[in-house]
């Protein structure tokens, strides 16, 4: 009887295992030929954040050049949330997905379910560690972590005392930044303190008010976003020091700030023209054209005229 009842059970198991891996008739792709009639399932790991904001509006604006429609989706900076999120999407119908990831590991997951259905991935700004992506849209940031860093060693010289405000453990965009400012400050700067404060201008305050405490003599500030450069030069405000801030990004908040003589520097990246090349490398993928893997926008260092 527990052979008869353990067979049953087994193939009970390979019965709903060999359904699950069936798309149902509502995810499947229902593609026209026509662009016009496709939808972008767009998540966004935060909009609360310029610069993330700027990158929605550059999809929304090619998409709508293209007669695309577009659903959006806020992450809110929370890993779980954005994988429901893109669930939904693909339960809505959505033709192709263009991700943001809030985390790179995290996404993984939901990006292979997208493949198993047949919808085609795209990153933006950030890669997933996992699944098959048609394309990563974003800067190089391994590049603009070493711009920062030069431009420290430019202004203060080698061996100036340096503190680290990374973005959200686990993104691409943390580790890239991280790895290219590391190339050079490894070698040519101190790098005295290194803390995560998220990407976020409220974290950015905080842990530079900690981190100054532990180093009163730093000289120079590279944070990983205009966010938490933002934080960080208010907490060296309300200290009296006189220290130079680089931040990465370049949104409003922070070229206004630059010209205000606030905000030391910025690597500037071009969010509303990401969204723009992610939409069109959609529309191409969709139209069965080929598209290269890793599509560049470009940097530029910019500083007070």
């Amino acid at each position: 009887m527990k052979k008869t009842t353990l067979f049953l059970v087994s193939l009970l198991l390979i019965f709903m295992t060999g359904c699950s891996l069936e798309p149902p008739e509502w995810a499947k792709p229902t593609r026209s030929g026509d662009i016009k009639d496709m939808k972008i399932g767009l998540s966004i790991s935060t909009l609360n954040n310029p610069f993330f904001v700027s990158l929605k509006d550059g999809v929304v604006a090619e998409a709508a050049n293209l007669g695309m429609d577009v659903v959006v989706v806020d992450a809110q900076n929370d890993s779980a949330k954005q994988s429901n999120d893109v669930d939904d999407l693909i339960q809505q119908g959505v033709d192709v997905l263009l991700i943001n990831p809030t985390d790179s590991s995290a996404i993984s997951t939901v990006v292979q379910t997208a493949n198993s259905l047949g919808i085609p991935v795209i990153t933006l700004d950030r890669s997933a560690e996992q699944g098959e992506v048609e394309a990563l849209v974003a800067s190089d940031n391994v590049k603009g972590g070493q711009m920062a860093a030069e431009y420290i060693v430019e202004q203060l010289g080698e061996g100036a005392k340096v503190i680290e405000l990374e973005g959200v453990p686990g993104a691409s965009a943390t580790r890239e930044r991280g790895q290219g400012f590391h190339d050079v400050a490894d070698v040519q700067l101190n790098v005295v303190a290194k803390q995560a404060a998220d990407f976020d201008r409220t974290k950015g305050l905080n842990v530079m008010e900690n981190l100054l405490q532990g180093n009163p003599d730093v000289q120079a500030v590279f944070a990983h976003n205009d966010e938490m450069a933002l934080g960080a030069i208010e907490a060296i405000q309300s200290s009296g020091k006189d220290i130079i801030v680089i931040g990465f990004d370049g949104n409003d908040d922070a070229l206004k700030s630059i010209e205000a003589g606030r905000l030391t520097a910025t690597v500037a990246q071009q969010p509303d023209l990401i969204g723009q090349l992610a939409v069109q490398a959609a529309s191409d993928v969709l139209q069965g054209n080929e598209v290269e893997q890793n599509i560049p926008a470009p940097l530029k260092l910019v500083v007070k005229e």
